[in-house]
């Protein structure tokens, strides 16, 4: 099986570190807004690699996350004067009924940040107490000249990381830190702010070290599969890299590195702080679960693309064709075939090139329709490809 490495930027076998389990993380929601279609496009198809893991029988072990302490979150609170925890369960409540809807499974473990507060204080002790760190004025910020790998994720020079860091949520100009690029990990305590006790004083964490904690207590020091999308390299990957590393001494902390690409719509990605959103629940009240599951899964995951609703007249024909095919299996006297089809397995052990899946899997629905006698072994095929690709009839 191949896999397109982020860190290496190629394809590359993939190896499990240990026998005993195939170790996933995807990075999770800041939960203060609903479900929109991007969100859906990294969940559903990181859902569709782990039922095919399982199906390959691999036994996996899976962590997401929910920031539930965060910048935007305390920003929305107070902008409808609201709880910021109410309001973050709320959106996670919902978060969580939308992918139910969509046929996405739960993870094993489904950690909010606010749950890990004691194992980043205790990383972040470490860190401090073995240099990669420094405390001013109250604040901790990670000292990335100590870590020299810096940037080997992204492959960004130091004057591109600052510009992007700008973009997303940094702060380079920060007058406490030592080095533009140097990053947060614990953020004194601002008048009127929820905090936490620790070692640092009152405060609450910074938001990359937030996943590498909710890794380590849940997964250990080092992992097969982070997931989560393309956006999220630099800071968020980057930083993650260099904190994990530094605390474990152990490398890689990341065996393959997986980012879904962008989904966009008018011309721009799809995203919150643009207000450019296709939300879930909208699309539910129009068309079926598998329908929306089928438009998501005919994007490869790491080629950008722009919403058209015009795609759901696809996705209806295509979804009505699969369900036809299934209702001609008749389950008395059939015989069930030891294994799925090649050309089944090739397309999706090319990096999960899941496009191709749904073009070999209408050409099986079609050919048993067409078919005056129904192949039940064909049908049984059709039947289990359907199951991993997680449509549901």
């Amino acid at each position: 099986m191949l896999i397109f490495n982020s860190f290496s930027n190629k394809k590359e076998t993939f190896k499990p570190i240990s026998d005993q389990a195939v170790k996933i993380y995807v990075c999770g929601i800041t939960p203060y807004d609903t479900t929109h279609l991007g969100h859906a496009f990294t969940y559903v198809f990181f859902d569709t690699v782990i039922r095919y893991l399982k199906f390959k029988g691999y036994r996996v072990i899976q962590a997401q996350n929910i920031t539930d302490i965060d910048d935007d979150i305390l920003k929305k609170a107070k902008e409808v004067n609201q709880n910021w925890r109410d309001l973050g369960n709320y959106w996670t409540d919902r978060f969580l009924s939308d992918l139910k809807t969509l046929n996405v499974d739960l993870p094993d473990h489904y950690i909010k940040a606010t749950e890990s507060i004691e194992t980043m204080n205790h990383m972040i002790s470490k860190l401090l107490s073995t240099g990669f760190a420094y405390k001013t004025e109250g604040n901790v910020y990670f000292d990335v000249r100590k870590y020299k790998k810096y940037g080997s994720l992204s492959r960004l020079d130091k004057k591109q990381m600052v510009l992007v860091a700008k973009e997303r949520g940094g702060n380079p100009d920060d007058k406490l830190k030592k080095n533009p690029l140097d990053f947060i990990l614990w953020q004194k305590q601002k008048k009127g702010e929820p905090f936490w006790e620790s070692p640092f004083g009152r405060g609450r964490p910074g938001w990359h070290i937030e996943c590498s904690a909710m890794i380590n207590k849940y997964l250990g020091d080092q992992i097969d599969i982070h997931g989560g999308g393309k956006d999220l390299i630099f800071p968020h990957h980057e930083s993650e890299i260099a904190q994990s590393e530094s605390y474990t001494g152990k490398t890689p902390f990341v065996k393959y590195w997986m980012h879904t690409s962008m989904l966009l719509y008018k011309g721009e990605k799809m995203s919150k702080s643009l207000g450019n959103l296709i939300m879930v629940d909208d699309l539910l009240k129009k068309y079926s679960a598998n329908e929306i599951r089928y438009v998501l899964l005919a994007h490869h995951y790491r080629k950008p693309w722009e919403y058209d609703e015009s795609m759901f007249l696809e996705a209806k024909r295509s979804i009505a064709k699969i369900k036809k095919a299934l209702t001609m299996f008749k389950t008395k006297g059939a015989t069930y075939p030891k294994k799925l089809p090649e050309e089944f397995t090739r397309q999706m052990e090319d990096d999960f090139n899941i496009p191709n899946t749904l073009a070999f899997l209408i050409k099986l629905s079609e050919k048993i329709i067409d078919s005056k006698n129904v192949n039940n072994a064909t049908a049984y095929s059709l039947g289990q490809i359907a199951s991993i690709l997680g449509f549901s009839f």
